[in-house]
């Protein structure tokens, strides 16, 4: 196993990890607001020097590849990117959706078959989201939503689906179906993301330092919601 310097600052809560071994050994958030500016550099200096006051040599720094805050994303970046330039490490890019489905797969039960759907939340009716299984395989790709009623229908008809994160809330009354699983407070935290890290390590998918952009949420172009016929 690696140790893995976790950064995590696609919404409003900025969050630094250092797992070894996976072992989530150290942990700081701030959930004050978009603070990411002023809290990102003393949360990673923090871990650092936890990592070599204990002589734990950091091997590759996980940033949360978006979708996400445009100005979060890009802060979270350029960190990760200064330390693997200043101190010769890999980049590693976690897809946030994914970020977001960890603790749900981890804490809650599910049924087998269940699908996972993390939402960011976009503007008015508008999420950004993706559909996974319980492997995190992806069943639907990424892309912007404007949800109503139909917009999940045709997985909705065929058996469990677990909305979850700061999209899913303002959307519950377009997801009244009897299959839909609605969970509240879960949020893309660094201390989840060592498992995606760690995972991408032994498939050694790292990313260019000099060339990474993670996916901004004005990426996306929002979708009407698909209507049966």
């Amino acid at each position: 196993m690696s140790c893995i310097l976790n950064i995590e600052t696609s919404t409003s809560v900025c969050s630094v990890a250092v797992s070894q071994e996976g072992i989530c050994i150290f942990n700081r958030e701030d959930r004050s607001g978009y603070s990411h500016a002023e809290r990102l550099g003393t949360f990673v200096q923090e871990a650092v020097s936890f990592a070599d006051s204990h002589a734990i040599p950091i091997d590759a720094v996980a940033v949360s590849g978006g979708p996400g805050s445009y100005t979060g994303l890009r802060i979270g970046t350029s960190m990760a990117k200064g330390i693997c330039y200043g101190r010769d490490l890999k980049l590693i890019s976690v897809p946030t959706l994914e970020v977001l489905s960890v603790p749900v797969l981890l804490e809650h039960e599910l049924e087998e078959g269940t699908l996972l759907c993390p939402m960011l939340d976009a503007r008015r009716m508008e999420v950004y989201a993706a559909i996974y299984d319980r492997s995190l395989r992806e069943v639907r790709h990424i892309q912007a939503d404007i949800v109503d009623e139909s917009t999940y229908r045709e997985y909705l008809d065929k058996g469990k689906v677990c909305f979850f994160g700061n999209g899913a809330g303002k959307c519950a009354a377009a997801l009244n179906h009897p299959n839909a699983i609605i969970l509240k407070d879960i949020e893309p935290l660094a201390k989840n993301m060592f498992p995606l890290a760690e995972k991408r390590i032994a498939e050694e998918r790292y990313e260019d330092v000099a060339y990474f952009v993670p996916f901004y949420l004005k990426d996306f172009v929002a979708k009407p919601a698909k209507k049966l016929l």
